[in-house]
């Protein structure tokens, strides 16, 4: 049985863990920004043209490569773009050119974009572009927000100089340490570490918000808690953390009760992996 309260366990938990590196990619921002940089440079004599449908088309006509650049300008990641007007349906490859130059030059019209280039809201593209990149970069956050958790337990497990396996199989924690985990076949953990005494299966997440998966998660691993308990020389580790816990805290309350080793990020700052696992 778990000797801490949970409600007060509870209360350590926290909003977010965002690191300084989760709301801009930079570097990936600026190489995305600079693999049309030859293109983006040669559309750049759009900006302020008087005459900037004829002489888009005297580019298209000997740089057609230059349409390439066309989608990011748009904020638009596809080499394809479907658009629908009263003159009828039109799909622009911008890749492989399957439209005419005036029916490009009729998307650069319809879309915005001479006007963008003509009347010098924009002064450069490649600038331009860098800030789209990092507008379509923070659609990123939600992948590097899923990781946020791993990696700063892998931080603490790094600075206890402690040995550890990442994202290792049952089947191979069978394999290399002559462990039966029947009940977990086709699971991978997180982290696993091997001691002197026991071999530890590490889980970890976070939730800003809630849902229904929470549920589904602290029942799952009180199940894994329930049958690690049974297994000489295993032990189970789950390392959890955020505010959306709050909606399904009695579930999680179930599992807390059960499984001793279940912390927060609270206990990871106090230091307890370098206890457990040394």
């Amino acid at each position: 049985m778990n000797k801490r309260n949970f409600e007060e366990w509870l209360k350590t938990f926290r909003a977010s863990i965002n690191g300084y590196d989760y709301y801009s990619d930079f570097k990936k921002i600026a190489e995305n920004a600079a693999k049309m940089e030859l293109e983006i440079n040669i559309l750049n004599a759009l900006i302020g043209a008087k005459d900037i449908e004829a002489k888009f088309q005297r580019i298209i006509s000997k740089y057609p490569e230059c349409l390439k650049a066309v989608p990011i300008l748009l904020a638009v990641r596809e080499h394809e773009i479907f658009c629908q007007d009263e003159l009828g349906a039109f799909t622009y490859n911008f890749d492989n050119l399957n439209q005419t130059t005036e029916q490009y030059t009729y998307f650069m019209r319809e879309t915005g974009l001479f006007d963008l280039l003509q009347n010098h809201i924009i002064s450069n593209l490649h600038d331009y572009v860098t800030g789209v990149e990092a507008g379509l970069d923070s659609n990123a956050r939600k992948n590097r927000g899923g990781h946020q958790m791993e990696r700063l337990v892998e931080n603490y497990l790094k600075r206890s100089g402690i040995n550890y396996s990442k994202e290792i199989t049952t089947s191979e924690i069978n394999q290399n340490w002559g462990m039966n985990l029947t009940f977990a076949e086709n699971k991978r953990w997180d982290f696993a570490v091997k001691t002197r005494s026991n071999i530890y299966a590490i889980e970890t997440n976070f939730y800003t918000s809630g849902g229904s998966k929470l549920n589904e998660t602290a029942r799952s691993y009180r199940l894994i808690a329930e049958e690690a308990a049974k297994i000489r020389g295993f032990v189970f580790i789950w390392i959890t953390d955020g505010l959306g816990w709050q909606s399904a805290k009695n579930n999680l309350r179930e599992t807390f009760d059960i499984l001793p080793t279940i912390y927060n990020i609270s206990e990871l700052e106090a230091g307890i992996l370098n206890k457990l696992l040394q």
